[in-house]
């Protein structure tokens, strides 16, 4: 998204007239399961997301963690900031993580009634890209049984065995909290979620939902053109 992230962090972006965080947190202050909002950001952006949260009227308390990195040399990663955040609101219960550059227009609490129904289990919502072909060498695949529960994973494969694709959308019980440290503690890759789902599925079961209507990974200029395209449209039909 090179020069637009330059000096503004990907979240803050507009989609549908809106900064694309917006739509992630009217998504969560719809479900009825969850009473808070924690945002993890670096330090460059961490004044903006603090000006962001000011004027931004929430009925859910919203928290902006500054994780105190400065560089990719010394981020801390999604899983780091995953455990950073835990630790600063003294979570010790089932939580939900979101990815902020994934939108979708499912209704959340559909992904939360399923994910409670499989409470002792992880969640993470799937998309159906519909042709194999099309997840090669781009996104996490996935394979799942009649129950819903993922056997098979594979990050960014040549040769997809499903048309099913993770998404920045998770569910996990309380837990995991302890495992988060664990975690960190190995040898496996920091950053990307999708390696701390993978070895998690030794630890705990993990259930795959599908989401429904539309999802876009804001990646790249022409996934943000043509997803605020299609908000803009959205939000101007309720209007």
């Amino acid at each position: 998204l090179y020069p637009l992230t330059v000096n503004t962090p990907k979240c803050l972006l507009n989609v549908g007239g809106v900064p694309m965080i917006d739509i992630i947190c009217e998504k969560i202050k719809g479900s009825k399961h969850i009473d808070g909002i924690i945002i993890v950001t670096n330090d460059r952006f961490y004044k903006q997301l603090e000006d962001w949260k000011a004027k931004r009227k929430s009925s859910l308390p919203v928290r902006i963690v500054n994780d105190k990195t400065t560089s990719n040399d010394n981020r801390l990663g999604a899983i780091g900031d995953l455990r950073l955040a835990l630790k600063a609101a003294g979570i010790k219960e089932s939580f939900v993580m979101l990815a902020s550059d994934n939108l979708f227009d499912m209704d959340l609490n559909d992904f939360m009634t399923f994910a409670e129904k499989h409470a002792d289990a992880a969640s993470t919502g799937l998309f159906d890209i519909k042709a194999p072909s099309l997840a090669a060498g781009k996104y996490g695949v996935v394979e799942i049984n009649e129950a819903g529960e993922i056997t098979g994973m594979e990050e960014k494969p040549q040769k997809p065995k499903t048309s099913l694709i993770g998404t920045g959308v998770y569910y996990f019980p309380a837990s995991v909290i302890a495992l988060v440290d664990k975690y960190l503690n190995s040898s496996e890759a920091k950053d990307a979620p999708g390696h701390f789902i993978r070895w998690l599925n030794g630890h705990v079961k993990i259930f795959g939902f599908i989401l429904k209507g539309m999802w876009y990974d804001i990646g790249d200029l022409k996934s943000l053109e043509e997803a605020d395209r299609i908000f803009s449209s959205k939000i101007n039909g309720r209007v």
